[in-house]
């Protein structure tokens, strides 16, 4: 039986797993000092003021959207090409969603498309509150123009950096958050480190990282100023706010404080096995990813775009070809629109003509750390097999 090379994975040190079991040994196991070390480590990292850990970049991402007031009435704009949790976010808070189409050469959000939408919405009364770029495959969204529209159209910004801890953009970290109210870094398995499960809220707004503490535990307080009446007693506390179980524990805290000690190390060796594929894909029909000179990605994926009229396969039978020779390839993303229960709530083919063009083509190769230069030229021998004419 082939053993698959997965299109990502996590890198387990043994320094990661004592830090886990020094927490097993410990009195604390959900709630203890290792989130707030965690958080003060990737803040210092980024250069933000204020970071608030949970469960998932999805419940960042919801309440990231509730901290900005997000509510029923309300119109969020986010890209096509993202993992479904983008979009829905909106839809948890009662609020619509509509989509931006793809820059050609990023696959991220397009600013001229923004630009365009906006101007629309504008003349129909019909603006976004929030807008949620998309840093995919860890290459950042053009940050600059996107504030320069939110100045002018008075929306707010989401960073939705799952894909780009580790990474620049004009020089300084994403999720500092020079250019977004709030910056979202997901930590699940497959991305640069991991908590297991996990994400962060990034904001340089102290109420807004307030906000985001108190949604994240039942909307319960134990500050007294914050509080209707003075306390009952030294046991006292107040649900002053709707809020959700979405915590990060203690174990999973551990895990990513340890891992951010290799964080520029691990996108560093991202970085070089890109290259390497850059080189041996050069003579293949195949578009290799651009990287913008504002940019450095985190280079979560590395996905390349297949030139299907030099090639003898559809854009399936490559995928397939790759999985039977032991490449576990994958695609990033399905347009969010053309799920079903997007086309539900009205949207149709066509909506944004760049991403489905995108979705016919794209294809992620492996990409982690761990992997090795004979991986890597398997990897290249299974799509030469599979694009053969």
């Amino acid at each position: 039986m082939t053993t698959m090379i997965p299109y990502g994975r996590q890198d387990i040190s043994d320094i990661d797993i004592q830090a886990v079991v020094d927490v097993l040994r410990s009195d604390y196991l959900t709630q203890g000092p290792a989130v707030p070390a965690f958080e003060k480590s990737v803040a210092d990292y980024c250069g933000t003021q204020h970071s608030v850990a949970v469960n998932s970049a999805t419940s960042v991402l919801h309440i990231a959207c509730l901290a900005l007031d997000v509510g029923p009435g309300d119109l969020v704009w986010t890209t096509p090409i993202t993992f479904v949790a983008s979009a829905n976010c909106a839809l948890y808070c009662g609020a619509s969603i509509d989509f931006v189409d793809i820059d050609q050469r990023t696959y991220n959000m397009s600013v001229e498309r923004l630009a365009e939408k906006l101007a629309y919405a504008e003349k129909i009364g019909n603006l976004p509150k929030v807008v949620i770029p998309v840093h995919l495959c860890g290459q950042p969204c053009d940050m600059v123009g996107i504030q320069v529209l939110s100045q002018q159209y008075g929306f707010k910004i989401i960073e939705d950096a799952s894909h780009a801890i580790g990474g620049k953009y004009r020089g300084e970290p994403i999720g500092n958050g020079r250019y977004s109210d709030i910056t979202v870094f997901s930590f699940h398995p497959v991305k640069i480190i991991t908590t297991g499960e996990g994400g962060m809220a990034m904001t340089n707004d102290a109420q807004l990282a307030k906000r985001m503490q108190l949604l994240r535990s039942h909307g319960i307080t134990r500050d007294v100023t914050e509080m209707t009446h003075a306390p009952d007693g030294p046991w006292y506390y107040q649900q002053i706010d709707l809020g959700y179980n979405y915590r990060m524990t203690d174990l999973q805290a551990a895990l990513g404080l340890s891992q951010m000690q290799r964080l520029d190390e691990f996108v560093a060796k991202r970085h070089i096995i890109a290259k390497r594929y850059d080189q041996l894909l050069a003579g293949l029909p195949v578009i290799t990813p651009w990287q913008h000179a504002d940019s450095y990605s985190g280079l979560h994926l590395y996905v390349i775009r297949l030139q299907l009229e030099k090639i003898g396969n559809t854009h399936r039978q490559v995928f397939e070809g790759m999985h039977e020779a032991g490449i576990g390839v994958n695609l990033h993303y399905i347009p969010v629109y053309r799920q079903p229960y997007y086309e539900g709530l009205g949207f149709k083919v066509g909506h944004c003509p760049e991403a489905e063009q995108y979705y016919a083509e794209a294809i992620s190769l492996p990409m982690y750390p761990g992997l090795t230069e004979m991986q890597q030229d398997k990897v290249i021998k299974a799509l030469c097999q599979a694009t053969a004419k």
